[in-house]
């Protein structure tokens, strides 16, 4: 139950990159998440935010600095798809792998024994496509 005092109309996450062109690709055109706004050196800053379901909930990248910087990847910060069945997992992960993004292995086991497949984006931040909808179904395969 979600608590009465926060109001939340929305959700964004951000978090930085080092390779702006090639993360809007990967996001944008491989992907294929919305792009819900987009902007180049305002500020300093190259960004973009793409829409997660709803548009309620979105994921902002910004670049900045000379060079960009940013934080060494970790293999527990992910994206997670909760995405409706094996065949759309299938799916997202076919046009990945058909534009040259090939599977990494999670560092959690709970992703392979739920049958869910990990891609890496171009700063080496994971990308975890789930066959199943958190909160409404259970996991496949595998402990809880």
């Amino acid at each position: 139950m979600w608590p009465e005092h926060l109001d939340v109309g929305a959700v964004r996450f951000a978090r930085p990159t080092a390779r702006f062109a090639e993360i809007l690709a990967f996001y944008r055109d491989a992907l294929g998440l919305p792009v819900l706004a987009e902007w180049r050196d305002h500020a300093g800053y190259d960004g973009a935010v793409f829409g997660l379901p709803g548009t309620p909930v979105h994921m902002e990248i910004t670049q900045s600095g000379a060079p960009p910087r940013i934080p060494e990847p970790h293999p527990e910060n992910q994206l997670v798809l909760y995405l409706r069945g094996a065949g759309a997992r299938d799916a997202a992960a076919a046009r990945l792998a058909g534009l040259g993004h090939p599977t990494v292995a999670p560092e959690n086991p709970y992703w392979s024994d739920h049958g869910a497949v990990v891609f890496a984006d171009p700063d080496g931040w994971q990308v975890v496509l789930a066959p199943w909808v958190f909160g409404e179904e259970p996991p496949p395969g595998g402990r809880r």
